[in-house]
């Protein structure tokens, strides 16, 4: 797969990333596309983490291919260019709000409006000073996020950043994507909650490190005929099944054991291959 939209602002072409040895990504190709929330949704364990390292540039990979905004995915180029949230906040809980978004400005190379625009942007001006540790957890989200939008990235990775909240605070933070969309961002976010796909512009579902749809809400509800996106998703899970049972019962061997396609075991560590 080639890009030849320049709308696309991620473009993965047959990835394949081997961790532990065991195959997470055995061949994957897809786009997400520019000025959109992008939701990567799937149960725990299909390889979302994964691919959202390898798009940051910091997952080693064993084949295939990833560019950003039309570089090599983690090129020094991109680092001002691509935000990322980890799942857990990266955030030190001793330091205040500005504290910790100053020292990314730093390093980022930013001064002392950016970050007054950040925590501005996330709803903290008045816990700017506030030691991170006595926040809720709503707000340490959101001053991680902040140190990822100090350096104004046009892309935001965002590798479930909801999870564990209550639904409040989900809902919150859902708001600040969408006002962050709305002022021309790409916002690519991971969520195993099947009632965020109403959140988002498109939907990639992902199972054990396949795309079983690539569609607006919409489209996927309309093409399995169901009423919800958590039964549109179990819907493709049992064709998907079905689909492997079928070819697996032409192969007459069954279906090949986590791993089979082999290669590389081990070669793809927990991480750290590339720039962040």
């Amino acid at each position: 797969m080639t890009n030849k939209a320049d709308d696309d602002v991620v473009v993965v072409d047959h990835l394949r990333v081997v961790r532990g040895g065991r195959e997470v990504l055995p061949d994957l190709s897809l786009t997400v596309p520019r000025g959109q929330v992008v939701g990567l949704l799937g149960p725990s364990g299909g390889g979302k983490s994964t691919l959202m390292r390898a798009v940051v540039g910091v997952q080693v990979i064993a084949g295939g291919s990833v560019t950003v905004l039309g570089e090599e995915a983690g090129s020094p180029g991109l680092r001002h260019r691509v935000g990322y949230l980890t799942q857990a906040p990266s955030v030190y809980g001793d330091l205040s709000v500005r504290d910790n978004v100053g020292y990314l400005a730093r390093i980022m190379g930013v001064g002392a409006d950016a970050v007054d625009r950040a925590i501005e942007t996330v709803d903290l001006t008045d816990h700017a000073s506030a030691k991170v540790e006595n926040l809720s957890g709503g707000q340490r989200s959101r001053a991680s996020l902040a140190c990822t939008l100090v350096g104004d990235p046009e892309v935001l990775v965002l590798d479930e950043p909801t999870v564990g909240l209550d639904p409040v605070l989900r809902r919150e933070l859902w708001d600040l994507f969408r006002r962050l969309s709305r002022e021309g961002r790409t916002v690519f976010v991971s969520s195993h909650v099947m009632d965020e796909a109403s959140r988002c512009d498109r939907l990639l579902l992902l199972r054990e490190g396949r795309v079983l749809s690539d569609s607006t809400l919409a489209e996927l509800l309309e093409s399995t005929g169901s009423s919800d996106a958590e039964q549109a998703f179990l819907a493709l899970i049992d064709a998907a099944d079905a689909a492997d049972g079928t070819r697996g019962s032409s192969a007459g061997g069954g279906s090949e054991p986590p791993g089979g396609s082999g290669g590389a075991g081990g070669s793809a560590g927990s991480g750290g291959g590339g720039a962040a």
